[in-house]
């Protein structure tokens, strides 16, 4: 028997060893020892094979548009949003889709080959990011699964032309219905969005992905008006809510039958915690709110939650680097959760459970499921995000697409042997 590659002697994200087999794209075979030929074999002996890096919440159509037409002064998510209403007009659908090809370059050489971008569909001008992102989406399919999200982002009711332009939008063939509704003039349009917007998902057979209650108010009750109407329309396991910021400074006793209610309707939950910890608590003095909502008391009732990345080098945030390691590494911190099956969950949570929550069927390190994965410079998930580990080499659907030699660090220091090998990793 022969395969067209394999990957030998990896360690696994569950600390199994083990070779993975491939053929015409597909993981055929992952055992110990595989005594086989392959047109291409990869040593990955000692570093960590794991299934791709996963975003399920980002807006491609405004990334690497940093300082174009001028800096977020405030660093608020308000000016972001102004901000983003002054480029809309002035930037074209072939600079928007360059800029995205870039980011998807740069997302493949971090082994990040899924990616849920919201697509703002309040813009006035034929929907140049739409069309420009269905273009991208295309050109990237081979080694990237982009799942877009209809996003009006001016608000579903508030803009004049945004309800029109998000139907149209879902008949142009984006993917999931998305909404904003603390953005609307009032709490009751923004109820009424929420009502709506899942009333058109679920005529439609989609999956929904709301930014909700992305402000430090309180008050804000999106999420729970999400969670009702998936129990009405039968969107269990469908429906995904954003950011939802608020829930960080939420009664206690409030949180406490919300919470329960996420679980039974099966509704997820997406933090951003590089942007979600920058933005917020911009009005606080101090104690200052960090911003992130409450990712363990979420996990402990078995809601499913997906770290984003949300923004790079865009209105909204000035750094980024298309690292999800990187968001993990940040929403651990946040959120606490220093415990090793913690940190390992927090791995998941830019893996699989991200995954999951894009509705991913093809993914995964199992016989039979698409060849995609990463190696990486490091023995175990947990060192993974300790070290933000380099990516040696990125397999999408069975081909390699990225490689890099592995670099320890070579000392020479006074009074010390000649030539020293340092390494980070834990050997």
């Amino acid at each position: 028997m022969s395969f067209d590659l394999i990957v030998k002697g990896g360690s696994l994200p569950d600390g199994r060893q083990a070779d993975i087999a491939i053929s015409n794209g597909v993981i055929a075979a992952i055992e110990p020892n595989i005594e086989a030929e392959a047109a291409e074999v990869i040593d990955a002996s000692g570093n960590l094979v794991a299934p791709p890096l996963v975003d399920p919440h980002f807006h491609m159509d405004a990334t690497l548009s940093y300082g174009t037409p001028r800096i977020n002064a405030s660093g608020t998510l308000l000016e972001g949003i102004s901000l983003w209403g002054e480029l809309k007009p002035i930037q074209t659908e072939e600079q928007i889709e360059a800029r995205a090809l870039t980011y998807c370059d740069w997302a493949a050489s971090m082994g990040l080959l899924a990616i849920r971008s919201h697509v703002d569909t309040s813009d006035r001008d034929g929907l140049k990011g739409v069309r420009a992102l269905l273009s991208v989406k295309d050109k990237v399919k081979d080694y990237i699964n982009l799942q877009l999200v209809a996003f009006p982002q001016d608000g579903f009711y508030r803009a004049a032309d945004a309800r029109a332009c998000t139907i149209e939008a879902l008949d142009m063939g984006v993917d999931v219905v998305g909404g904003i509704p603390h953005f609307e003039r009032t709490m009751e349009d923004g109820k009424r969005s929420v009502t709506e917007l899942c009333e058109i998902a679920a005529e439609r057979g989609l999956m929904v992905d709301m930014h909700c209650d992305e402000s430090d108010d309180p008050l804000s009750r999106h999420i729970e008006q999400l969670v009702f109407e998936t129990q009405r329309l039968g969107l269990q396991g469908r429906v995904a809510g954003s950011h939802l910021t608020s829930m960080h400074s939420m009664d206690n006793y409030y949180v406490s039958k919300l919470l329960p209610l996420m679980a039974e309707a099966e509704v997820s939950a997406i933090p951003n915690p590089l942007i979600n910890i920058v933005l917020q608590g911009r009005h606080d003095t101090y104690p200052k709110r960090r911003g992130q909502t409450r990712v363990p008391e979420m996990l402990s009732y078995g809601i499913r939650v997906g770290f984003g990345q949300d923004c790079v080098l865009d209105p909204w945030y000035s750094l980024g680097t298309a690292d999800m390691l990187d968001v993990a590494f940040m929403g651990l911190h946040v959120a606490q959760m220093t415990s090793p099956d913690d940190m390992r969950r927090c791995f998941d949570m830019v893996t699989k459970e991200s995954a999951a929550i894009m509705g991913l069927e093809d993914y995964g390190l199992d016989v039979g499921k698409k060849a995609s994965m990463v190696i990486l410079d490091a023995g175990n998930p947990i060192e993974a995000i300790r070290l933000r580990a380099d990516r040696l080499c990125v397999i999408a659907k069975g081909k390699v697409i990225a490689q890099r030699p592995k670099g320890d660090m070579r000392l020479s220091l006074p009074g010390r042997p000649d030539s020293i090998t340092r390494r980070h990793k834990a050997d």
